[in-house]
């Protein structure tokens, strides 16, 4: 069965019809792990008549937090909001409100933003979330006021216990820990899916087509860093005339042979000839291969780059 389309609101103001009564899943949805798709299908099960929706925030509060403090922090998501969109849709989500997160909505008291914001704004029939979930000015909401909330103003409330996986709680955290330990199948069990890198291709230096390795490049602005490596990768062409599914090996760090270090992410797909400047691809890290190296010369980098072909693409054949 074909998912609806999907229709995303960058406000809570001013919605039409057609975009209100939704049942929702609140959060913020980094990852979109097994724990927010039981949050989702919570969602989907207490109204099944009403469209589902996501209720989630951009930037991520605690980059708006970060930076009203002029703290620097760490990039810490998972995904990106292009990223995170492209898997909500996967899930059949019809509605998706990403909601500016600023002054007006860090300012609310809980009792604003469930009436201004879920009642009477997007005129939500149902909320799920999260049994941790906290929201409102200071974090002052909680489960037992939205509940008393929604009795009050007219919509139903449901929290989702936290999922366990072998024997710990999937989360975001522990997905990045996976993930920053070299652990992509890790993280794959707490995910439910290959961890992504999303974006648009970029132009670098083409020293990988110079090599007979031309790769498709990804900023990893903003994004939590993988462990830095070599990686066998599956990769999604999102558009154009080469869109499709396709294998490969992938570089993520900072080049050290060459001396830069502004990490990306710089992926050879096999058997592959298109141009993807400007094309939005998707790329899974499913197995870490090795650090990153630096060697004596061309050569000796060149050979290692086959071997690194050669062994994605025999784990890769039997994944």
């Amino acid at each position: 069965m074909q998912n609806p389309p999907m229709h995303i609101h960058r406000d809570w103001r001013g919605l039409p019809a057609a975009a209100r009564g939704a049942t929702v899943a609140m959060g913020n949805f980094d990852g979109v792990h097994r724990g927010h798709r039981a949050v989702i299908d919570a969602a989907r099960a207490a109204r099944p008549d009403a469209p589902l929706g996501i209720v989630t925030f951009e930037p991520h509060p605690r980059e708006y937090f970060a930076r009203l403090a002029g703290r620097e922090e760490l990039p810490f998501r998972l995904m990106n909001a292009e990223a995170r969109a492209n898997r909500l849709a996967r899930h059949g989500v019809s509605q998706l409100y990403e909601l500016p997160f600023g002054p007006t909505l860090a300012g609310l008291t809980p009792e604003d933003f469930a009436r201004e914001v879920l009642a009477e704004g997007l005129g939500v029939a149902h909320v799920t979330v999260g049994e941790d979930f906290r929201y409102g000015r200071s974090r002052a909401g909680d489960i037992r006021t939205l509940v008393e909330a929604g009795q009050r103003l007219g919509f139903g409330v449901t929290a989702v216990p936290l999922l366990e996986t072998d024997d710990a709680a999937t989360s975001s955290t522990a997905i990045r820990e996976a993930l920053a330990g070299g652990r992509p199948r890790d993280a794959e069990r707490m995910l439910g899916h290959w961890h992504r890198i999303e974006g648009e291709v970029i132009h670098g230096e083409k020293r990988g087509r110079e090599l007979g390795y031309p790769t498709a490049n990804l900023a990893l602005e903003g994004l939590h860093l993988p462990k830095l490596g070599v990686y066998a990768v599956l990769v999604d062409v999102l558009e154009g005339p080469d869109k499709g599914n396709y294998a490969g090996v992938a570089s993520l760090g900072v080049r050290p042979m060459f001396g830069e270090n502004a990490p990306n992410l710089e992926t050879f797909i096999f058997d592959f000839d298109g141009d993807l400047y400007g094309r939005h691809i998707s790329v899974a890290l499913v197995d870490y291969l090795r650090p990153e190296a630096k060697f004596e010369g061309l050569e000796a980098l060149i050979a290692q780059m086959r071997r690194d072909e050669d062994q994605a693409r025999r784990i890769l054949a039997a994944a």
